[in-house]
């Protein structure tokens, strides 16, 4: 190897070694800013609450106690999917069962749904009843109102040239 390939192999290996030192360098403080953290408590998230209507994108308010924690409250962006059931509220997403049979007394069915989850922090009865008017009882048709199908014959296809 020629003088001046030495050289540059050599600075070479000195910034590996600065680089490396370096990053471990980092790596120390940012432990320590993590002790640092451990003394705040653990963020305490309100329900989400739409920007618009009761579903869609909206914002959560979050707080934490601790003595020497910079930053005690924090605002977060959050979504209330507008699929879910609002009567049990926007938070909780229950598992229903089919819908039982009409109550011709009342003119009702219903169902039960268990809760299958929760956002964050919200508070959701693990049951639920959903009730709902039965609507119009279907009409059976008779067999002899269909209309019989036709037997044609198929038409062979000739090819083309």
């Amino acid at each position: 190897m020629s003088g001046q390939q030495q050289w540059t192999l050599l600075a070479v290996m000195a910034l590996l070694v600065l680089t490396v030192t370096a990053g471990e360098g980092g790596k120390a403080e940012k432990q320590g800013k993590k002790d640092r953290k451990s003394d705040c408590g653990e963020w305490q998230w309100s329900v989400c609450v739409a920007n618009e209507g009761d579903c869609g994108l909206g914002t959560r308010e979050g707080t934490r106690t601790g003595t020497d924690c910079k930053q005690t409250i924090k605002t977060q962006r959050c979504k209330i999917p507008c699929n879910w059931k609002k009567q049990f509220g926007g938070e909780c997403k229950y598992d229903f069962q089919a819908w039982g049979e009409c109550d011709l007394v009342t003119g009702k069915k219903n169902r039960t749904g268990v809760l299958k989850r929760a956002l964050m922090d919200a508070t959701c009865p693990n049951t639920v009843s959903a009730t709902k008017p039965c609507g119009k009882i279907p009409k059976t048709k008779l067999q002899d109102a269909k209309k019989p199908k036709r037997d044609g014959k198929k038409r062979e296809r000739t090819p083309m040239d």
